[in-house]
């Protein structure tokens, strides 16, 4: 808190009349490197409130916190006074299990909310860490591999109940999946990274637990990337309705190169599931190269997972341009003298590069340069550049030296819609002081 602020006492006495379980922050609480003067811990939506009210009245830089799995990804906070924990906010609020709906608490773990889901048969189709939260998984936007048929959680969410920064309370959505009243304001706080107001409680729509599932494998050797890429491409856009389409390309070394594997999920019942299978076999092996197909219950290694978390690369593009992004990934990583482990959800348009938490930070700065400079060209995607977006390319988490050198979204930090964003962010919170700095156009 700078000097013009009020004292420290002031606040303190104001913040835990507000909400009892307050504490002074510690190293262990640091976001960005930054330690908050306090942590809150508010046990209802309208604790919350009363919180954000006392921090507005304060001036103090907020920066929520679920399990805090993503709080070190992105860009650091340019301030972080008041840390809200939501942990104590960790129930499951209602389950109608004839309606396939379920309003949750922010701070309820995916883990928790999947066991009280499953004694009804059902799931939040969100293939996230069990150890994240719900209103984490929310504000980043968080998604695994099932997004390709279940798509990310903003698609999952009915209706959300949110704190504004300055304490008011508001409600979006509603109870039952066909809801068309009023501005879709959970679909804005979807992603936004807690920018906007603090999300205590969210009511998904549900669906029932499959039957049976299958993943179905395809192994290319290190020459085979456009088949592979043609695999891929296939698997997503059949009808053999997939839920995943995944690609895992493992680092390798000049002794040993890598091979690409195109993973796919089924789901369904028992008979269904095996003949999609069959058939799906069938498709990924059409693609040429000659792969290695198997057909298992149980998923392959490094499923749905980040090879390092050190250094993450996001890159999303349209799906028919995947052998060209894999083209950009392999000459990026040979200028920068790298071999990035690269993962995601291929079927969907993203992937992420990660680099080994070795990498000397010129070196990962050259290799997202580099990348971004191939996909801006458009050279990866042949004539047809000109035809739409050519590739996007997002530093997710890295080493602060790199994260300032490269930049999360290059080195100008220019978005589109960024004047969009601000104008948003503006009438939300208008002395940003939720998460200030965290994303750049704002």
């Amino acid at each position: 808190m700078n000097s013009e602020r009020a004292p420290v006492l002031e606040v303190r006495s104001a913040l835990s009349a507000a909400c009892p379980s307050l504490r002074d922050g510690d190293p262990a609480d640091a976001v960005g490197g930054l330690t908050p003067s306090f942590v809150a811990s508010p046990a209802s939506t309208q604790e919350a409130a009363a919180l954000l009210r006392a921090a507005a009245s304060s001036g103090l830089a907020v920066v929520p916190r679920g399990a805090g799995t993503g709080l070190g990804w992105g860009l650091p906070p340019s301030a972080c006074d008041l840390v809200v924990d939501l942990s104590a906010m960790d129930q499951v609020i209602e389950h109608a299990a004839g309606d396939l709906v379920a309003r949750v608490q922010a701070g309820a773990t995916v883990g928790h909310v999947a066991s009280v889901l499953a004694k009804a048969g059902q799931e939040l189709a969100l293939d996230v860490p069990a150890d994240a939260t719900v209103g984490g998984v929310v504000a980043t936007g968080t998604t695994g591999p099932r997004r390709l048929r279940y798509g990310s959680p903003r698609d999952l969410l009915i209706g959300v109940t949110a704190v504004r920064a300055d304490g008011v309370v508001a409600h979006a959505g509603g109870k039952v999946v066909k809801n068309v009243a009023g501005y879709d304001i959970g679909k804005l706080l979807a992603g936004s990274q807690g920018t906007l107001a603090l999300i205590t409680e969210a009511t998904f729509r549900l669906h029932p637990l499959p039957e049976a599932v299958a993943y179905v494998t395809a192994e290319f050797g290190p020459a085979q990337r456009a088949a592979a890429a043609a695999a891929l491409q296939s698997a997503a856009a059949s009808a053999l309705v997939p839920s995943a389409v995944e690609l895992d390309w493992p680092p390798g070394s000049p002794q040993s190169p890598r091979a690409l594997r195109a993973g796919v999920l089924l789901e369904g019942t028992s008979s269904g599931v095996a003949e999609r299978a069959r058939l799906m076999s069938e498709l990924l092996a059409s693609a040429g190269g000659s792969p290695t197909v198997a057909v298992a219950e149980a998923a392959p290694p490094r499923w749905g997972q980040l090879p390092s978390p050190s250094t993450v690369i996001r890159v999303t593009f349209w799906v028919g341009r995947l052998a060209g992004v894999l083209d950009a990934v392999a000459a990026a990583g040979a200028h920068a003298g790298v071999r990035p482990a690269v993962t995601g959800s291929a079927g969907a348009g993203a992937l992420y590069a990660c680099l080994d938490p070795g990498t000397e930070h010129d070196t990962a700065v050259r290799f997202v340069r580099t990348l971004r400079e191939r996909l801006d060209s458009g050279a990866f995607a042949g004539p047809a550049a000109s035809a739409g977006p050519r590739g996007s390319v997002v530093v997710e988490a890295a080493p602060a030296a790199v994260m300032a050198a490269a930049g999360a979204y290059g080195v100008d930090g220019s978005v589109p819609g960024a004047a969009l964003m601000r104008a948003v962010k503006d009438q939300f919170d208008p002395d940003h002081r939720m998460f200030p700095g965290r994303l750049a156009a704002i």
